[in-house]
């Protein structure tokens, strides 16, 4: 049922009877009024029930006994010059005072002497020389007695026209008197403290115990501050009026009494600040006058801590400057907020705390001048209660601010519940609607408010169960359920109070969106199946129900020169073979092989739950429903065929490894006269190379050092004088971590895979430089060392400066260097290739052109390139004496760079008759097997000449005839190391 909003006004007020209205009326405003009016006509115009008892000041003489060294006999000469007063301030001191009461002759003598000061802590009295009492704050005897807020003594009777001598010691600012009482006035005087203290204990405990409720109805810890404030205010009122030395009726004992009363200053000044600034802390915010509350803040620790260990006399003008200055600040601050504000609660705080602190400041003026303040009992209770009375209304006015701003926001809680357009809700337990609002109520295609009745009407009674035990279960409870109209709905719900307040929103038109944007997002939108985010999904969501003993299969399949179709006939034609070929394939698996589109012509199966011989049998049928029929589009048909690489994925298979092994497995299908299908099981070997290759990468990735990497060296012989240089090429060689070599082929394949060549290359040219530097002494036959760059470090910035750098560095071995820049690199950016090639041969390197006649190869380039040598690609060198066409070519290349000044090597030669061919046709230098295999370094530097690593007996004949025919000198065109060869 609909709810209205709930009225806070009184149930008088909402009725119509006249009656009520007036007892609502009398009740309210009349009687308060009247209780007002009573009160001041009596304080006004009335008689005091009992009459003020009637006291008189005695005149006395009175000397501080500064040495405190006299007797009372001593004392009493001393006195007879001294003046008469009727009052006596100690100014603080602690020394005894002597005190000569001279009591008139005849019989009318006073009953009892009083000495009023609060602050007397003990007094001793004679006549004459009979000793007549002592007594101080734990205990009387003799004739002494407690009397109000001091001490009273009881005259003898026969004490007429004798001289009364007291020794009173005091604590504090001390203003030493003498009242002459009768036994009746003596009665009623402390009658009427007692009924005084009554009455300050009494408001003012009042007061803070209602504060203190007051914060935990509220839960407000400022009204717990201002209970305490209250508190403290009336032990401040208590010293004021002399009665500190009780509490609640208890009397407090004496050696407690001074050190309290210093703690209690303390107290009073931190809780005052504190009150302060936590009621108007935004107020004092705005003002900026932080400055100035901080230097109040870090003065209440030092004065908790002096009240403690200093004693009486020092610590009150300490706490009197710092309060003067105190009070001083905080009404100027409190001026200001005032003005500011204009608030009624402000107005009331700061009156009820102006009370007191004027009251405090007049004190400590009177104390400190010894001129008097606040002495009389009646005074410090108007003192106390009336600030009490200003706080009570301050919290009054600050109730009601807090009553009304509750009044708004249930207003606008009120509008904001019928204006959402979200449906809310409270129901029973039982599953009736006890509140809806009107979206809610249009949601559910219901009557008029009112009218909804239970939940179950509209969503059934298991949903509601369902609810109710989630609700118990968590603090928040979430539901999506089918309502009227079969439309979606989410529900959120709370148990609070045993009422299930919660949400309803219709989300069906969101739940088709976000399954159309997660459509959009897994698949792909030309040929509707998974995308590359969706295989991987897919693959991870069947990972997850996978054994951990069992495997499944995925196929990666590439559509065969696919490329050719889009370039001739255009991508639409493209587009419309894709298409119908992931018709075919969707037509042969089943709902549960997931499939994919994972690039132009590239596409993934997913095969869970078959077995590899199955999962080949599956493939070749894809295969063949791809390839046995031609694709129509329009009048155009088209053949299709692919190739597709299968392999095996554990549960724990990270899908970038099972791409990467899937993709290997085509590729090796694509480039093999098959039937199109590669297989990589679990422990296939080239699966396992693939696994090796990756962790590899992923070493490589990781950046920081490679640990493994080494030099190996493969001397390079001259053709003219085989004895007569060691030449060789840098080789690099790797480790794993069990010393096993790794393969060249995948270290490279790794640090191009992983974009970290550059670092490859920059570490073997700085360990070659230095190596060649540590042994430059033993490298005099050396005319060249060739270091193979690869082309991401020529295109890469940073590397050419670091091998700049290094060649700056390494200066004295530089010409020795010869930099080996593939064919293929070199074109690709001809001009940065002529600057590196110019910029290098500064420094006095060579460089050499590799793999010539491996590409593209066009003559004409060459004459824009500077080199120094050419080493002709091995696959000219191989087998060339079976092969005519490879020796015309090579002529070729080494007529060629004769005649643009360049030296020839070529490389691959692996046998005596090879060697021979090259000789004759003019190549300058050989490398290959023929001559040696790679070599450690230092087993390099063991030899004088590349020749003497020949072992074969017919190249080392050959070699002998070549040295014996080396009539040409062997010189370099471009090297500053022109000797012969």
């Amino acid at each position: 049922m609909q709810g209205a909003s709930g009225s806070t006004e009184s149930p008088f007020v909402s009725r119509d009877g006249f009656a009520d209205r007036l007892v609502y009326a009398w009740v309210v405003y009349l009687l308060p009024i009247a209780a007002v009016f009573l009160s001041l006509l009596a304080l006004n115009g009335w008689h005091e029930y009992e009459a003020k008892p009637q006291e008189s000041p005695l005149v006395f003489r009175a000397l501080a006994d500064e040495r405190r060294q006299w007797s009372h006999g001593e004392a009493l000469l001393a006195l007879q010059n001294a003046p008469a007063v009727i009052q006596q301030s100690t100014s603080l001191s602690t020394a005894p005072f002597w005190v000569r009461v001279d009591l008139p002759a005849g019989t009318t003598h006073p009953d009892w002497l009083e000495f009023p000061s609060r602050h007397a802590n003990r007094v001793s009295c004679w006549l004459d020389d009979h000793w007549l009492g002592e007594a101080d704050r734990q205990g009387t005897s003799g004739a002494l007695r407690w009397l109000r807020a001091g001490f009273a003594l009881a005259v003898p009777a026969d004490a007429a026209g004798q001289s009364v001598l007291c020794r009173l010691e005091s604590i504090g600012p001390a203003r030493i008197g003498v009242l002459a009482r009768s036994h009746q006035d003596a009665q009623a005087a402390a009658e009427r403290h007692a009924r005084g203290a009554g009455w300050l204990d009494g408001g003012l405990i009042v007061l803070g115990v209602f504060l203190f409720v007051t914060a935990l109805i509220s839960r407000n810890a400022n009204y717990v501050l201002f209970s305490a404030w209250m508190l403290l205010n009336l032990r401040m009122a208590a010293l004021s009026a002399g009665t500190d030395f009780q509490w609640l009726g208890q009397r407090v004992p004496g050696d407690w009494l001074s050190t309290m009363r210093l703690i209690t200053l303390a107290l009073y000044f931190t809780c005052t600040y504190a009150l302060f600034r936590n009621f108007f802390r935004e107020s004092l915010d705005r003002l900026g006058v932080t400055r100035g509350l901080s230097l109040l803040a870090w003065s209440c620790p030092p004065l908790l801590l002096l009240s403690v260990v200093l004693p009486f006399e020092r610590y009150l003008p300490i706490i009197w400057a710092w309060t003067g200055f105190s009070v001083l600040l905080v009404c100027y601050y409190l001026i200001r907020i005032l003005w500011l504000t204009r608030s009624q609660v402000a107005m009331w705080y700061g009156g009820s705390m102006a009370v007191t602190l004027f009251a405090s400041l007049a004190e400590v003026l009177g104390a400190s001048s010894g001129s008097g303040g606040i002495t009389e009992v009646v005074n410090s209770v108007t003192a106390a209660l009336f600030s009490g009375l200003l706080a009570s209304l301050a919290v009054a006015a600050q109730m009601k601010e807090e009553r009304d701003q509750r009044r708004d926001a249930q207003r606008r809680l009120q509008s904001t519940f019928e204006a959402l357009p979200i449906g809310l809700f409270s129901a029973t337990p039982k599953g009736q609607f006890t509140q809806t609002n009107p979206a809610l109520v249009a949601m559910l295609g219901a009557p008029p408010p009112g009218s909804l009745g239970r939940w179950s009407n509209f969503f059934g009674q298991e949903a509601w169960d369902q609810l109710l035990r989630e609700v118990g279960e968590q603090q928040i409870a979430q539901l999506e359920l089918i309502g009227p109209g079969g439309r979606q709905f989410l529900v959120r719900a709370t148990l609070a109070s045993r009422v299930v307040e919660g949400l309803v929103q219709d989300v069906t038109e969101q739940n088709e969106a976000n399954e159309k944007l997660r459509f959009m997002a897994l698949n792909d939108p030309l040929t509707k199946v998974l995308n590359r985010r969706g295989v991987e999904a897919a693959m991870l969501d069947l990972q997850k129900q996978l054994p951990s003993d069992r495997r499944m299969a995925m196929g990666y399949l590439d559509l065969d020169r696919f490329k050719l179709l889009n370039d001739l006939y255009g991508h639409a034609a493209g587009d419309v073979v894709l298409q119908q070929v992931c018709a075919r394939l969707r037509e042969l698996l089943s709902k549960e092989m997931p499939m994919g589109r994972v690039g132009g012509d590239e596409f993934v199966i997913l095969m869970p739950g078959v077995s590899m011989e199955l999962a080949c049998l599956i493939a070749r049928g894809l295969l063949t429903a791809i390839g046995n029929q031609p694709y129509q589009v329009g009048d155009r048909a088209f053949q299709v065929r692919g190739s597709m690489g299968l392999v095996e994925i554990e549960a724990d298979t990270a899908f970038k490894d099972a791409m990467s092994s899937a993709d290997r497995a085509c590729r090796v299908a694509k480039s093999q006269q098959s039937d199109g299908l590669v297989v990589f099981e679990h422990d296939d070997r080239q699966l396992e190379e693939m696994a090796a290759e990756m962790q590899l990468v992923a070493r490589l990735a990781a950046g920081g050092d490679v640990e493994g990497l080494h030099l190996h060296m493969q001397p390079i012989m001259s053709l003219r004088q085989p004895h007569a240089a060691l030449n060789f090429e840098v080789l690099l060689r790797m480790k794993d971590a069990s010393g096993k070599p790794v393969p060249t082929g995948r270290l490279i394949a790794a640090g191009e895979q992983s974009g970290r060549m550059s670092m490859i290359d920059r570490w073997v040219l700085a360990s070659t430089l230095a190596w060649m530097k540590r042994h430059k002494d033993q490298l005099i036959h050396t005319q060249f060392v060739c270091v193979n760059l690869s082309g991401a470090s020529l295109n890469d910035e940073r590397f050419i400066e670091a091998a700049f750098d290094m060649l700056q560095d390494y200066a004295e071995v530089a010409p020795l260097l010869c930099l080996e820049v593939t064919e293929s690199v070199a074109l690709h950016d001809l001009a940065n290739t002529r600057r590196f090639i110019h910029q290098v041969r500064q420094f006095g390197a060579r460089v050499a052109l590799d793999d010539f006649g491996a590409g593209y190869t066009s003559f004409s380039y060459l004459k824009d390139l500077p080199g120094d040598l050419l080493k002709i690609d091995g696959s000219f060198i191989v087998n060339m004496n079976e092969h005519p066409a490879n020796i015309a070519i090579v002529e070729a290349i080494v007529s060629l760079a004769r005649n643009l000044g360049m030296k020839v090597i070529a490389e691959w030669a692996e046998d005596a008759a090879t060697v021979e061919t090259l000789a004759e046709i003019g190549v300058d230098y050989v490398q290959g097997f023929a001559i040696a295999r790679s070599q450690d370094p230092d087993v390099l530097l063991g030899q004088a000449s590349s020749a003497a690593f020949v072992t074969d007996p017919a190249t080392r004949e050959l070699v002998e005839q070549l040295q014996l025919r080396g009539t040409m000198p062997d010189f370099f065109v471009s090297g500053t190391r022109g000797k012969a060869a």
